[in-house]
């Protein structure tokens, strides 16, 4: 009895002393999930405004950098400025000096000139054309003094955009100088007479091609680096003023008996050069008159007998 007495007491025990680890350990897990689960929702509403925070952040950025991007293409475009001005200029001479003298303190150069002297009777004037090339920074500023320099008569501007043009252009060379390193390394291992003659063949029409498209993108560098203005240059007609005559005779009397002088010289010297000119028309004509003469002469003497 008294076994299993002390047998059924160690089992009620063991049961106990389960129920209650159980009971702990399900109270602890059970407390544990909890604390996570409340630490998660601390950790998720406190980051949701900074997340909120930094996305607004994020989008006014982008919108930051893309303004920024708008700017820069804005900015970098290639543009090609052209201008045509007339001007009238009291002294031809000066203006040019001052156009020149503009233009080369602004780091520019006179890229043609031409020059053209008009007269009518002893007034003369002069107009002329300038070909200047100034650094397209300066385009406006230049404009500005050529304007001053004169009256300005008539003005043209254009502009043209060749970013495209540009970036066409140097797409076409990259592809042409890998296309050109392609064939230079065919051309290492070829050891074929007729395979090598040919790489070479299209290595000399690459190379040509790029020559050229290299050609083409300095003109259009060149043309944004320096603006075109084309300065027309024209002096004012002098209004022609007729000299004043008087009458015959209020010719004083030396200068009347001068002018009978010269007038008699230059008839004079008209009829020598008239004789000159007639003297070998008279001695063809006077040949065959003298022979007819001499004939006539000889028959009326012999009817005469």
């Amino acid at each position: 009895m008294r076994r299993g007495s002390l047998a059924t007491v160690c089992c009620v025990l063991l049961v106990v002393l389960a129920g209650c680890a159980g009971a702990g350990g399900g109270s602890d897990a059970g407390g544990g999930d909890g604390a996570a689960t409340g630490v998660e929702a601390d950790a998720e509403a406190t980051a949701a405004p900074e997340s909120a925070d930094s996305g607004s952040g994020g989008g006014g950025s982008g919108d930051g950098g893309a303004g920024a991007d708008m700017n820069a293409q804005a900015t970098d475009r290639q543009l090609i400025y052209e201008a045509t001005v007339e001007l009238r200029v009291d002294d031809y001479e000066a203006a040019s000096a001052d156009l020149t003298e503009m233009v080369r303190d602004r780091g520019g150069y006179v890229g043609s000139s031409r020059t053209e002297v008009r007269g009518e009777g002893n007034e003369t004037w002069t107009t002329g054309r300038l070909v200047l090339r100034v650094p397209s920074d300066d385009y406006s500023d230049a404009m500005e003094a050529i304007n001053g320099t004169g009256e300005v008569r008539s003005v043209e501007q254009s502009t043209r955009d060749v970013t495209s043009q540009i970036v066409d252009l140097e797409a076409r060379l990259e592809s042409l100088r890998a296309e050109r390193d392609r064939l230079r390394e065919l051309y290492d291992r070829a050891n074929d007479t007729e395979d090598v003659l040919a790489v070479q063949r299209e290595l000399s029409d690459v190379q040509t091609e790029i020559e050229r498209t290299e050609a083409r993108l300095q003109s259009l560098e060149r043309r944004v680096a320096y603006s075109t203005i084309t300065v027309e240059l024209r002096e004012p007609r002098p209004d022609y003023e007729p000299p004043e005559r008087s009458a015959w005779y209020e010719t004083p009397l030396t200068e009347a008996f001068l002018d009978s002088v010269q007038g008699v010289i230059v008839l004079g010297r008209g009829a020598v050069v008239l004789a000159a000119y007639a003297l070998p028309y008279l001695f063809v004509l006077a040949v065959p008159a003298v022979g007819v003469a001499l004939g006539y002469r000889r028959a009326r003497r012999r009817f005469g007998e």
